[in-house]
């Protein structure tokens, strides 16, 4: 059975916006990386710039 990849992503930023996003994450219940997934998926998507979906194989996601 595949598994999805994972990337990871490591920047600089801002300690404000850092701290901005902790909050964000909190107040949405998820962890930073995911607000930060989040933030960007909206992002692209008020762009109009698609991102292609990997099929996520794993027992969780299915259905039935």
């Amino acid at each position: 059975m595949s598994k999805t990849k994972i990337s990871t992503l490591n920047l600089r930023i801002n300690p404000s916006i850092k701290a901005a996003v902790r909050e964000a994450a909190a107040r949405e219940h998820r962890s930073v990386a995911n607000m930060v997934e989040v933030l960007i998926r909206r992002h692209c998507d008020q762009a109009g710039i698609t991102i292609p979906e990997q099929l996520d194989r794993s027992p969780r996601n299915r259905h039935g």
